[in-house]
């Protein structure tokens, strides 16, 4: 049976999509059925059509038994999602994990801060400064995922951010940023505006969606579940952000998908991406 990816390149061939054929998914979308199964959560995303991927852990398998899991699904993973502590606490041990799943990316997708500050920007941007040199040395490329709270302004900041502090004192070309649309949008950013601030710092991108309705500027590290829903059914511009996103180069996409019923949302997202032309 023609995959629904299938039918999103037949599309991207003739000029009518910038996110085809650098689509992937984000294993955190499957991770019940990962968690009871490696074998199903990727017989899943290959039924589903996806052959790149961004990891969320390996499950209890060795980096080494979970590339030729992946491998023998037919799937390659750019990007590998590692916690801020491994990093910290054992780089060398995060880089060889890294280097043995084949990905280009490591990306760390939280901060373990109560409370994302000016002091702990800079504490921060230090880590990333550190880490995205040594992971650039090794041959791979470093990022960081936001989560909405970097984005609360400074008290008596002029405006500024966390993440604009974030960004002024991190490398370009060391360190690099995963943009969750979701948690940009829920923050009470606009995506599009934001991807073209920093035109140079973005390369991957989630793609997710905020329901009509739901609320946003608020900036907190959760939301309610029934605000997750697939994408094009709720309130974001795809449109702006797309084409913003195309037009600084984004390397990536992938769909993270945490509503309740990812296995039936998830088509519902890739169908809809196949109405963008450019």
């Amino acid at each position: 049976m023609k995959s629904l990816l299938s039918a999103l390149l037949a599309v991207a061939t003739a000029g009518a999509t910038p996110v085809a054929d650098h689509l992937g998914l984000q294993f955190w979308s499957l991770r019940h059925d990962f968690e009871t199964s490696v074998s199903k959560g990727l017989d899943e995303t290959k039924a589903l059509g996806f052959t790149l991927v961004e990891t969320a852990g390996t499950y209890g398998l060795t980096p080494a038994e979970f590339r030729d899991q992946l491998t023998a699904h037919g799937l390659k993973a750019v990007a590998a999602h590692i916690p801020y502590e491994r990093l910290k606490n054992d780089l060398p041990a995060v880089i060889a994990e890294a280097k043995t799943l084949g990905v280009e990316y490591i990306v760390t997708p939280w901060l373990p801060q109560p409370e994302f500050d000016a002091a702990a920007a800079r504490t921060v941007a230090a880590d990333f400064n550190a880490w995205g040199s040594a992971i650039q040395a090794a041959g791979m490329k470093f990022a960081f995922h936001p989560h909405g709270y970097e984005f609360l302004p400074i008290p008596g900041g002029n405006g500024d951010t966390p993440f604009d502090l974030l960004v002024s004192l991190t490398k370009p070309g060391v360190v690099s940023f995963e943009m969750d649309v979701f948690w940009v949008a829920h923050a009470g950013v606009d995506p599009a505006k934001l991807l073209a601030r920093y035109p140079d710092r973005w390369t991957l991108l989630h793609v997710k969606d905020l329901r009509k309705g739901g609320e946003i500027g608020v900036g907190t590290r959760s939301a309610p579940a029934e605000d997750h829903v697939a994408v094009g059914t709720g309130q974001l511009d795809w449109s702006s952000i797309l084409k913003a996103a195309k037009a600084i180069g984004v390397e990536y996409y992938f769909i993270e998908d945490e509503t309740a019923a990812p296995l039936q949302n998830i088509p519902v997202s890739v169908r809809y991406l196949q109405t963008f032309k450019y």
